[in-house]
């Protein structure tokens, strides 16, 4: 078996550990990379940059470390990705989501994720397909078009860290990483049957410049994506921590690989069918709730329960697009004010909400605090009584991919109108409140992967994780793989 076919599917865990024993040796794990890439990328458009010359020099460099017997960290050699968002590498392209005007736009900085694998010792490959600016839950975008789910090609991914789940899901990497400020880790890792996992707020540095506190309305993340929850435990674990950068980092180390092994025994769980408010796919609710009975036989107590949230689901998709608006605002601004004018190159209905942002007043952004206030206490109120919250990760299947450019979601879900952008997407009341959330793979709809979200209370990142991990020992997903690996080329 070539070793490219034999690494596809193995975890960051093994990886790292075989590297670390002399067993393989970063530069033939990053050359098996590259030839999986080159052989599966073009059919899925997972991977818009490929930085194999980066990478090269990178591997070497690891070897060499290896051979010295230097210390190593916890992802030396191990291969990865970053998405093609805000989220930067210095000499790489950043297109922020397939903007055309943007295709040699190469700032040089880092973001976080990118800085702290590399500093574990992983090895950045490339960057994942993204829609504009992260705008809808779908990947697609006017510069690399769609990508395509590797459970069927002729479905997305889910958005916007579609590209890199897909690269996740069909064994070109390990892990890579999603972004999250309305569910851009949980989507796509919903809809391409991995795992992604979205830490509270302030455990991974937000360090954008220059407005260090641009990553609060609503909450913004970088987190692991990844096919085990051991796997997003150890990649955490190698990016979280304290960083003098951001106001609200958090200085409490950890180490969340042992809440891998932890009992959840006595846990209790809310279930939420719909959020209280939200559609859902008949046959996603099925899936759903067959899945929670996992965390009874794992000893937890479930009950459903409401949430108490009141507002209609298309008040809420609207209050999303108003709060993430402003520092869209400020991005496009920046750039013009760089002499990069991106207007003629939006899509429509990310124009639509710009102009509309570009005419909000102070009252309208004071009132809308209000309404976001209303949701964390909502959730604050359930977690007085229970330790998780878990319902559907999303309320619809994969859409099938346009040939425009502009795809976006379902505009109703079981009869009733939903935002395509993102109001089928109920990860994004989570964004509002800061909690940690995961989606874990629930099972399937045919050929067709469902996700499972789990919700914790505020830095009680551990406890997502356990319960995360008691599921996968339960209901192991990692069979739904085949589907992927035996897809037509």
């Amino acid at each position: 078996m070539a070793l490219a076919d034999e690494l596809s599917y193995t975890t960051v865990v093994d990886l790292a550990g075989r590297i670390r024993r002399r067993e393989l040796s970063p530069v033939e794990v990053l050359e098996a990379t590259i030839e999986r890439i080159e052989a599966r990328n073009p059919s899925l458009n997972a991977l818009v940059y490929l930085g194999f010359d980066d990478a090269r020099g990178a591997a070497r460099e690891a070897e060499a470390a290896v051979m010295r017997g230097e210390p190593l960290g916890r992802l030396h050699g191990v291969p990865s990705a970053i998405k093609d968002l805000f989220d930067f590498k210095p000499g790489w392209p950043a297109t922020f989501g397939g903007i055309p005007s943007l295709r040699d736009f190469k700032p040089e900085i880092y973001c976080a994720f990118a800085e702290r694998a590399e500093q574990a010792g992983a090895i950045l490959v490339g960057k994942g397909n993204s829609p504009v600016m992260g705008f809808r839950g779908v990947c697609d975008n006017p510069l690399f078009g769609p990508s395509r789910n590797p459970f069927d090609t002729s479905r997305n991914t889910g958005g916007s860290s579609g590209g890199c789940s897909a690269a996740v899901a069909d064994g070109l990497l390990t892990f890579a990483e999603g972004t999250d400020g309305g569910g851009s880790i949980r989507i796509p890792a919903a809809w391409c049957g991995i795992y992604g996992l979205k830490q509270s707020f302030g455990r991974v540095p937000f360090t954008g410049r220059p407005n260090a506190f641009g990553g609060t309305d609503p909450f913004l993340f970088e987190g692991p994506l990844t096919r085990t929850v051991e796997d997003a435990a150890l990649v955490l674990t190698a990016i979280a921590g304290y960083d003098a950068r951001d106001p609200f980092s958090l200085d409490d180390p950890q180490d969340f690989t042992g809440a891998v092994h932890r009992s959840i025994k006595g846990m209790r769980i809310a279930y939420t069918r719909n959020y209280d408010v939200f559609p859902v796919d008949r046959r996603i609710a099925a899936v759903i709730d067959d899945a929670v009975r996992v965390f009874e036989q794992a000893g937890a107590h479930v009950e459903e329960v409401p949430l108490g949230i009141t507002r209609d689901q298309r008040e809420l998709s609207d209050l999303w697009c108003r709060l993430i608006m402003p520092i869209n605002v400020a991005g496009i601004e920046g750039l013009k004010a760089g002499g990069i004018d991106v207007t003629d190159d939006l899509p429509p209905r990310y124009r639509e909400w710009l102009d509309r942002a570009y005419g909000f007043t102070a009252l309208d952004i004071a009132n809308d605090q209000v309404m976001r206030t209303e949701i964390f206490d909502a959730f604050q109120d359930v977690f007085s009584r229970y330790d998780l919250i878990v319902g559907p990760t999303v309320s619809a299947m994969p859409v099938e991919n346009g040939d425009d450019g502009d795809t976006v979601g379902p505009s109703e879900v079981e009869g009733v109108a939903v935002d395509p952008l993102i109001g089928w997407c109920p990860t994004y009341l989570v964004n509002y409140t800061g909690h940690p959330a995961a989606s874990v793979p629930a099972g399937l709809v045919g050929d067709l992967p469902v996700g499972l979200q789990i919700i914790g209370r505020s830095r009680a990142d551990a406890d997502v994780i356990a319960a995360s991990a008691a599921f996968e020992r339960l209901r192991p997903w990692r069979d739904t793989y085949r589907i992927p690996a035996g897809r037509a080329l």
